[in-house]
């Protein structure tokens, strides 16, 4: 049968290694999971407990297609919060995870053909959503002196847009106001749409997280549900966007989606709640001290050249004495040591066959073990 040549597109990488990492533990194997970016926890429990009230309560229904305002309003009253931006609730549309807000983003912002800025190393699903939209994605090389960031001076002035996230994945790296501030400035002197992912921002270690809300209203903001919430599995994420450009994002999700999940929605009412906050702030409370543990540990390792770690819950390695094939690594790895890791190759076409990214989001046991094995595995092969 026919198929479209959109449908063209990469594998995401790190769902192989984690169906490789299933198929060990169906087979009796104890592996560790640093591969994933996903909270070894759960829904916080007043998430868990607000559903279950609401399911008793009555149906749970469709809910309009921008998604129930009082959720709209709470996450609104976050940015205030977090950084003193007075947000107008009607700006924020729930979507599908963060991936159903990079489609309706990208919908929204680009026709067929556009060019689409994004640094490399950077979340692999940007590439792809954008092929598969039959638009042009514009890879280039970050740099270490950039702290593996865009600067305005990558940017052409055939580009369309400018994919930003800060912290970044696989980098953890994140921009200070005056670097943010730069691009935002220099989006707008070319009349380019910036797309600012902060879906792990409440994850940071070295300062404080700047949304690009802080510094312009006249660009989408992405964020989820899924990585500061826990709350990966239940597919729950948001857009900020111009006020002009409400009804044309709520046209095409209501066409494209019909709502968010409802459920999903109770749940993040009650992850937003008081209790829910301060359960979600013991768990950053463990990704600190998971942190200091997989740098020195992965240092003891070999694995001492990594970028910066500011924010979300990566290490990202060269790992170029080791390999230049990243891939065939990351398999020995699993295979000898039973630690589960993703091959660069997934971030960064060019240069990731040799560089490594291992997630701390499990729990502290769990990056012990895993730590002990890594070390264990690279002295046996050296």
């Amino acid at each position: 049968m026919r198929y479209s040549r959109r449908s063209n597109v990469d594998p995401f990488i790190v769902m192989d290694v984690m169906e490789q990492a299933r198929a060990a533990e169906e087979a009796g194997r104890h592996i560790i999971h640093m591969e994933v970016g996903q909270p070894g926890t759960g829904a916080p429990q007043a998430a868990r407990q607000r559903l279950s009230a609401e399911m008793e309560a009555g149906p749970l229904g469709y809910t309009v297609a921008l998604g129930r305002p009082d959720l709209r309003a709470g996450i609104a009253a976050l940015y205030d919060e977090w950084y003193g931006v007075d947000l107008d609730p009607a700006r924020v549309v729930l979507t599908a995870g963060a991936s159903g807000a990079f489609v309706l983003a990208f919908t929204a912002l680009f026709d067929a053909g556009d060019k689409v800025g994004l640094g490399e190393p950077g979340y692999p699903s940007y590439r792809q959503i954008l092929k598969a939209l039959s638009l042009d994605p514009v890879g280039f090389q970050t740099t270490e002196a950039n702290r593996f960031q865009p600067v305005p001076g990558d940017l052409t002035d055939d580009m369309a847009g400018l994919i930003v996230a800060s912290p970044a994945n696989p980098s953890g790296t994140m921009l200070d106001k005056p670097a943010l501030g730069a691009l935002v400035e220099a989006c707008a002197t070319r009349d380019m749409a910036l797309i600012s992912d902060e879906i792990y921002h409440g994850l940071q270690y070295e300062g404080r997280a700047i949304s690009a809300l802080e510094l312009s209203d006249d660009l989408y903001v992405v964020n989820s549900f899924s990585k500061y919430f826990s709350m990966t599995g239940w597919r729950l994420g948001w857009l900020v966007v111009p006020d002009d450009h409400v009804r044309i994002v709520e046209r095409l999700a209501q066409n494209m989606f019909i709502c968010p999940p409802h459920a999903s929605q109770v749940a993040a009412l009650g992850a937003l709640s008081p209790e829910g906050r301060a359960e979600l702030d013991r768990h950053r409370d463990v990704y600190t001290t998971n942190r200091q543990l997989m740098l020195d540990g992965l240092a003891k390792a070999g694995f001492d050249k990594a970028a910066p770690a500011d924010g979300a819950f990566y290490v990202y390695a060269d790992v170029a004495e080791h390999t230049n094939d990243s891939l065939a690594f990351a398999a020995e790895i699993l295979r000898e040591a039973g630690v589960a890791v993703t091959p660069g190759l997934d971030f960064d076409p060019r240069r990731g066959a040799t560089t490594l990214r291992f997630s701390y989001a499990r729990s502290t046991v769990d990056i012990e073990d895993g730590l002990a094995r890594l070390q264990a595995f690279m002295t046996a092969r050296a």
